[in-house]
C-alpha cells in the first residue's frame, strides 16, 4: 500500500507537462533514497542520498519533503542538478513547484556546457524556461573555493539565461579583469555555450601596419534564419577606413559564401579600393555538380596591403562536373587577370574554355587496362598582336592508351603499354607556318621490373627488410613534329612521379618524341625499430638529341641529368626528403630539400629549393631560397610560432612572422608580427602587428580551452 501512494504521489509531483517552446518528457519520475516515508499530514519525506531522474532532469540531494496546500518541493542539499548535457546547477537548498518549473535555488552556481560558470547568491526559476540569477559573477575561469580570483569575469546585478533562445542577458554589467572593473555596461547579452550561431558581436581584433598605420576591427555576425548569415566587419585605422563583408547562405543543393571589402586609405589617397570574393558549389541532378568562384580587386597591391589574399593571379570560373568510379567528365570557363607586374593582361590568355571526358575500360579481347581521353581546349587575348602576344587558339585532343602487365616465372614484371594521340588546332593571330589542322602520335613502350625482397637475419638488424627494384622501359613515339605553339607544355617538371612517363611535358602541344630508354633503380630499406629509407636513382637514355627540352629542367640532350630522390622516415616523426637533378659534373639544374619534424610539443618545417634561371619558364633569375616554419608549446598554456622565408639570391629576407599565444580554460590570447622584406613597382615592405583577445564560454568556440576546468564539489 505505501508503495502505490509513493508512486501515485511522484507521478503527481514530478511528471512532466509540456510547455511553449521546450520540449518535456512525459511520465512520473523515479525517486532513490535511503529512507522515504509519509506522516501524518501526507508530506512525503525522501532522506539520504536522495536522487530524482525525469526525463533528462537529474537532481542529487541529501534531503527532499513535497506536502502541504501549494504542493511545494523543498531540497536540502547540497543539491546538483543536471539538465541534459549541457546544464549542471548546484545550490545549498531550493523551493520548487510540482512541476519543478518555478522555485528558488539559494547559494547557487550555474555551469553550462563545462566552460561557463554562474555564480549566484539566488537562482530563480520560471516557468521551465528562464533561469534568472541574482547578484551574479560570471566566468569560464574557475570559481571554485581554490580559485577565488579568476582571470577575468562579469559581475552583474542579474542575469537572466532563457534556455530557449539560448541566450544570456546582463543587468549592469561589469567586466574585471584581474578583479579591476575595466569596462562597465548597463544592458549586455551573449550567447550561451551551446549556440553556434546568434546576431551579435564577435571577437574585436587589434592591428597595426606600417601601411595601414593601427586601427581595430569589429565583426558584427547577423544571423539571417538558419541557413544564411552576414558578418559586416568595420576596420577603423588611423590611415584607413575600410568596410567588411561576408555573407554565407546554405541551400538543400549546395552553398554560396562571399566576402569583400570597400576602404579609403592614405596608400591612395582620393582613391576607392577595394575586393571582392565569392564562391559557390551545388548538386545537380544525375549526380552532376556546378562550381563557381569569383575574384575581383580594385588594383594590384590591395589584397596584400590588407592581408586578405597572397594570390598573383585571380581566376573566376565556372565549372559543370561529374566524377563517377570509372568516367569523368568536366565543363570549365575561366578569366584570368593578372596582378604581376612582369605580366600584361591583354597579352596573357584572359578567358580560357576546357573541356574534358576521360573513361577507364578493360578491353574484351586483350585484357589489361585501357583509357580514352578527349580535351577541348580554347583561349583567347584580347591584344591584337600577331604571335605570342596575341595568339588565339582552340585545339581537341583525342587519347586512347593501354598497359597490360605479366609476372614472369624468374619474378620479373613485364608491362606493354601503348598510346596514340589526335589532335587537331586552329589558331589565329599566329606566327606564319604554324599548324592549322590535324596530327597524329602513336607511342609504345616495353617495361621490365624484377623486385628483389631480402630480410636480414643476421647481425644487428636482424628483421630489417629490403626491396630493390630495377627498372628500365624502352619507348618509342613519332619524331617527326608539326610547327604547334606552346601554350601549356612550358613548366617541365623532371621527378620521380614522371620518371618512366611515355611524355614528360604536362600538356597536349608537346609529346616527348626519339626512341629512348628510361631507366631506374628503386632501393627501400623497413627496419623493425621503426624507421625507413627510400631512394630512387634514374635517367633517360635516347638514340637521337631531339632539343625537344630546356637546359634547365635536366631533360635535355642525348641523356639526361640523373635524377636522386631520397626520403627518410625516422621513429621520432622525423621525415627528411630530397630530389635533385644534375649532370655527370655534379652541376644541379634543380635541388629540393624539405625537413618535417613534430612532437607533442614541437612542430618544424623547413625547405630549401635551388633552380637554375629558365626565361622560357618566366624566371629569368636563379631561384635560390630557404622557408623554415614553426610551434614550440612552452607549457600546457604559451605557444610560440615563427615562420621565415631568405631569398638568397637577393641576399635578404623575404618574409618572416613571428607569433605568440596564451591558452588557458577562459581565455585566448593571440599576438603576432609580420614582416613583408620584398619590393617591386608600388608594393613596398611593410610590417604588420595584430593582437586577438578571446573569452570563451560564449558562443561554441571552445579552442581557447587547453583543459576541461573541473570543481571538486560536482565530480
Amino acid at each position: 500500500m505505501l508503495r502505490a501512494i509513493i508512486a501515485l504521489l511522484l507521478l503527481a509531483v514530478f511528471a512532466g507537462h509540456p510547455r511553449d517552446g521546450i520540449a518535456q518528457s512525459t511520465g512520473a519520475a523515479t525517486l532513490v533514497a535511503d529512507k522515504v516515508w509519509i506522516d501524518n499530514n501526507n508530506t512525503l519525506t525522501a532522506e539520504g542520498h536522495v536522487e530524482i531522474l525525469h526525463g533528462t532532469t537529474r537532481i542529487k540531494a541529501t534531503r527532499i519533503t513535497y506536502g502541504g496546500t501549494d504542493g511545494a518541493l523543498r531540497i536540502d542539499g547540497p543539491i546538483t542538478m543536471i539538465e541534459g548535457d549541457d546544464i549542471i546547477v548546484l545550490a545549498s537548498s531550493a523551493e520548487l513547484d510540482r512541476e519543478m518549473q518555478n522555485g528558488i535555488l539559494r547559494g547557487a552556481r550555474m555551469v553550462l556546457s563545462q566552460q561557463l560558470q554562474l555564480a549566484a547568491a539566488e537562482i530563480h526559476r520560471v516557468n521551465g524556461r528562464y533561469t534568472q540569477l541574482y547578484k551574479t559573477v560570471a566566468s569560464s575561469c574557475q570559481v571554485c573555493a581554490e580559485h577565488p580570483v579568476p582571470l577575468w569575469q562579469i559581475r552583474a546585478r542579474r542575469i537572466i539565461h532563457d534556455q530557449q533562445e539560448r541566450q544570456l542577458y546582463f543587468d549592469d554589467a561589469v567586466l574585471r579583469v584581474l578583479d579591476i572593473p575595466i569596462l562597465y555596461l548597463p544592458r549586455l547579452r551573449l550567447p550561451d555555450p551551446t549556440l553556434k550561431r546568434a546576431t551579435g558581436f564577435l571577437t574585436p581584433t587589434f592591428k597595426s601596419s606600417s601601411k595601414l598605420g593601427w586601427g581595430l576591427k569589429i565583426p558584427y555576425f547577423i544571423k539571417l534564419g538558419d541557413h544564411a548569415d552576414i558578418t559586416l566587419t568595420p576596420f577603423l585605422g588611423t590611415k584607413t577606413k575600410t568596410f567588411e563583408l561576408g555573407f554565407r547562405r546554405a541551400f538543400r543543393s549546395g552553398d554560396i559564401s562571399f566576402e569583400g571589402a570597400l576602404s579609403s586609405d592614405d596608400i591612395l589617397p582620393g582613391r576607392d579600393r577595394g575586393y571582392f570574393f565569392g564562391t559557390g558549389r551545388f548538386e545537380l541532378p544525375r549526380e552532376y555538380v556546378l562550381d563557381f568562384d569569383v575574384e575581383i580587386t580594385s588594383d594590384r597591391d590591395y589584397l596584400l596591403d590588407y592581408g586578405y589574399s597572397s594570390k598573383d593571379r585571380l581566376d573566376s570560373a565556372i565549372s559543370i562536373s561529374r566524377a563517377r568510379r570509372d568516367k569523368l567528365l568536366e565543363i570549365e570557363l575561366t578569366h584570368y587577370h593578372s596582378l604581376r607586374l612582369s605580366e600584361n593582361n591583354d597579352t596573357i590568355p584572359s578567358l580560357v574554355g576546357n573541356l574534358t571526358y576521360h573513361k577507364r575500360f578493360v578491353p574484351d579481347m586483350i585484357g589489361g587496362d585501357a583509357s580514352l581521353r578527349f580535351d577541348a581546349h580554347s583561349h583567347y587575348r584580347t591584344s591584337n598582336i600577331a604571335g605570342n602576344l596575341g595568339r588565339d587558339l582552340t585545339r581537341a585532343s583525342l587519347r586512347l592508351d593501354w598497359r597490360r602487365k605479366w609476372t614472369l616465372q624468374n619474378g620479373m614484371v613485364a608491362s606493354l603499354l601503348g598510346e596514340i594521340n589526335a589532335d587537331y588546332y586552329s589558331v589565329s593571330q599566329g606566327l606564319a607556318g604554324e599548324l592549322n589542322g590535324s596530327q597524329i602520335t602513336p607511342a609504345a613502350a616495353v617495361e621490365l621490373r624484377w623486385p628483389f625482397v631480402k630480410t636480414t637475419t643476421v647481425g644487428a638488424s636482424v628483421g630489417a627488410s629490403h626491396v630493390l627494384e630495377p627498372v628500365i622501359q624502352l619507348v618509342w613515339s613519332d619524331s617527326t613534329t608539326a610547327n604547334i605553339p606552346d601554350e601549356d607544355s612550358r613548366l617541365v617538371e623532371f621527378d620521380e612521379g614522371n620518371l618512366f612517363s611515355l611524355s614528360r611535358f604536362p600538356g597536349a602541344d608537346r609529346y616527348e618524341r626519339g626512341y629512348r630508354a628510361n631507366v631506374g633503380l628503386t632501393w627501400t630499406r623497413y627496419d623493425p625499430k621503426g624507421w625507413s629509407l627510400g631512394v630512387t636513382v634514374g635517367r633517360i637514355l635516347r638514340a637521337h638529341n631531339l632539343g625537344q627540352f630546356r637546359a634547365s629542367t635536366g631533360l635535355d640532350g642525348r641523356n639526361s641529368d640523373w635524377l636522386a630522390a631520397v626520403q627518410l622516415k625516422l621513429p621520432n616523426n622525423l621525415t627528411l626528403s630530397n630530389r635533385s637533378v644534375f649532370d655527370n659534373d655534379f652541376d644541379f639544374a634543380k635541388n629540393e630539400t624539405r625537413l618535417i619534424w613534430q612532437t607533442d610539443k614541437l612542430k618544424i618545417g623547413s625547405s630549401y629549393i635551388w633552380m637554375k634561371a629558365e626565361p622560357y619558364e618566366n624566371r629569368p633569375l636563379d631561384t635560390s631560397e630557404w622557408t623554415f616554419d614553426g610551434a614550440y608549446d612552452f607549457d600546457p598554456n604559451w605557444t610560440g610560432k615563427t615562420d621565415w622565408r631568405y631569398d638568397f639570391i637577393a641576399g635578404d629576407a623575404a618574409y618572416a612572422g613571428i607569433g605568440l599565444e596564451y591558452r588557458n580554460d577562459c581565455v585566448k590570447v593571440d599576438l603576432s608580427l609580420s614582416r613583408r622584406f620584398t619590393s617591386s613597382g608600388s608594393l613596398t615592405p611593410s610590417t604588420d602587428f595584430g593582437l586577438t583577445v578571446s573569452l570563451t564560454g560564449f558562443g561554441s568556440n571552445t579552442s581557447g580551452r587547453s583543459r576541461a576546468h573541473r570543481c571538486r564539489n560536482y565530480n
